[in-house]
């Protein structure tokens, strides 16, 4: 039994659900977000409560279980406050400057790096070094910043490279003499 998806997802103030069949829309201060379930999974709306259940006990019941009640859960989360990355750069000359909706990387190479974010997202410089996406869907967020990081990863020696706040990149011993 999934501990997870037995719990109920509750509706704050501010946010509406509406349940058509197996298509869930949520409404909130921040936009409007919706899903589909999977069909091994019945969702039930009362009130402002969202309880999921399980249709069959099999195996893969029991994984979309859980699964679907932690979307449910980021939906609310991200129509009531969003989400957001933080990446910076850390490298000599490595910067981020704002062209409009895009953002153009300078990072080593011969050419600027111009990425354009995907409908939803807001890409923000608020130091030449640090860069801010934010949205209200979590996997799009998280997908545009591993994207932004794809083009210069931390590599082991020196550190250079795009990483998250906070993130710890191991560093390898150089040649020795």
């Amino acid at each position: 039994m999934s501990r997870i998806g037995k719990q109920p997802v509750e509706m704050p103030a501010g946010v509406t659900a509406n349940l058509n069949g197996m298509e869930l829309t949520v409404k909130g201060p921040k936009g409007e977000l919706s899903m589909t379930f999977v069909r091994e999974v019945k969702p039930a709306l009362d009130g402002n409560v969202v309880t999921i259940s399980v249709v069959d006990d099999t195996q893969r019941a029991r994984a979309m279980w859980g699964m679907q009640r932690t979307l449910v859960a980021n939906l609310v989360e991200g129509v009531l406050n969003g989400y957001e990355k933080n990446l910076e750069l850390h490298g000599v000359g490595y910067r981020a400057t704002m062209k409009g909706t895009s953002i153009g990387l300078l990072l080593g190479f011969s050419h600027d790096v111009t990425y354009t974010p995907p409908a939803g997202i807001t890409l923000t410089v608020a130091k030449p070094t640090q860069i801010k996406i934010s949205g209200i869907e979590k996997q799009v967020v998280g997908q545009t910043a591993a994207e932004i990081r794809q083009y210069r990863p931390p590599e082991p020696y020196k550190g250079k490279g795009v990483r998250y706040v906070g993130e710890y990149v191991r560093r390898k011993e150089g040649k020795k003499k």
